[in-house]
């Protein structure tokens, strides 16, 4: 038989035989204590969980099919997408490492490095988000540890050549981490490019119901593999059984929302290109943003948020354009079924090299809705914008 799809792998584990009658979707297994039969094999993990914390049914075909989706060795289940960032750095890194990452990454796990990892003796140093491959590399020190990569980066969603940066680093003994949420898994696999561990936010497209939080991450090498279980263990960090099979059923449909998504975002973001009032659209997908080339070459697919670069304005006139709105939703994260928007121009504050833009920066997340009637959506937004420049 000839290789299957994604989006027939992500299924066939469901309808596999030979196990007898069966739901398509294993059941909720609410557990803590998990009995045995025999004394001599309670600790046996071959007979099944040993504890709750293990993950029962839901949570172990989750780890299957993620690992099998990054091709990883092994991949394991975090309380959110934040998490699926700390653990990885907490376990491999020790007091007088350092972490180089770019200025944009994502704020929380800026925050993460900055406060709690600072007070441990572990240090960071930011490259600009639109350095060179060269420049990145310049900033490796005698004392760096990992790699932090974001591609695209948060919010002016600036790409970097993963594979060129994960050959030099491995050359060098640094190990690397990708923030792969963009990506979800499909568009582009971080290990297969020569990163040591990919991460994402299981919460957005995996979930894409905007009703769990989740982080998932995946290695191959048996040291990193260890370090990571030993973290986990030691930490005790555990997902619910009930997020775990929302996780599950989220994953089945998860090419077909994703590549849906997508082509309504390049809709969009085209259109909005040819606004007056839009000064640039940051979507790498789209000819002429920026990374284009890089994405092009590398990636398979696309997520559906785009940074929105307005024409001058200022916090009032970002506001009236969120308000006129009535299809897009207000509110922070993405991947989900329903369109987002937010003001992020405040956020390019925490840079230590703050792009240059033209005008207000928003962020719009692209959903499932008919891209036509997000248009006529935001063309109330624009002219809500307007008519706050005017008065």
């Amino acid at each position: 038989m000839p290789p299957i799809s994604d989006r027939t792998r992500l299924i066939s584990s469901a309808t596999r035989r030979g196990r007898g009658r069966r739901p398509v979707n294993p059941p909720v297994e609410r557990a803590s204590t998990m009995l045995s039969d025999d004394p001599a094999r309670m600790q046996e993990g071959s007979d099944g969980p040993v504890y709750g914390l293990d993950g029962t049914s839901a949570a172990r075909e989750l780890r299957t099919l993620l690992a099998d989706m990054e091709g990883a060795a092994d991949a394991f289940l975090v309380p959110s997408g934040l998490a699926a960032v700390t653990v990885p750095l907490l376990a491999l890194l020790r007091p007088g490492d350092e972490v180089v990452t770019t200025d944009a990454v994502y704020g929380p796990t800026r925050r993460f490095l900055t406060r709690h990892l600072a007070a441990r003796g572990v240090g960071a140093r930011f490259h600009p988000a639109d350095a060179s491959t060269d420049a990145i590399l310049a900033g490796i020190g005698p004392q760096t540890r990992i790699l932090l990569i974001e591609a695209p980066a948060s919010l002016s969603f600036d790409m970097v050549d993963v594979p060129a940066l994960a050959a030099a680093c491995r050359a060098r003994g640094v190990l690397t981490v990708m923030d792969n949420t963009w990506a979800a898994g499909l568009a582009f696999r971080p290990l297969a490019h020569g990163i040591d561990v990919s991460v994402q936010a299981l919460t957005k497209y995996v979930g894409g119901h905007s009703d769990i939080l989740m982080g998932g991450i995946a290695a191959g090498a048996p040291e990193v593999l260890r370090a990571l279980t030993h973290a986990i263990e030691d930490m005790g960090w555990h997902v619910s059984p009930d997020d775990a099979w929302l996780a599950l059923r989220g994953i089945r449909t998860l090419p077909l929302r994703y590549q849906a998504q997508a082509r309504s975002a390049l809709q969009v973001a085209q259109w909005l290109q040819t606004r007056p009032e839009v000064a640039q659209v940051l979507y790498p997908p789209l000819p002429g943003s920026v990374g284009h080339e890089l994405w092009r070459r590398d990636f398979d697919g696309a997520a559906s948020i785009m940074g929105l670069v307005m024409k001058g304005g200022d916090t009032a006139a970002a506001h009236a354009f969120m308000r006129a709105l009535s299809l897009f939703g207000m509110g922070y994260s993405w991947g989900g079924y329903e369109s987002l928007v937010t003001h992020e121009t405040p956020q390019l504050t925490h840079r230590l090299h703050a792009p240059a833009l033209p005008g207000q920066l928003l962020r719009l997340h692209i959903g499932l809705e008919d891209p036509v009637d997000l248009m006529n959506d935001l063309e109330g937004g624009l002219a809500g914008w307007q008519a706050q420049l005017n008065a």
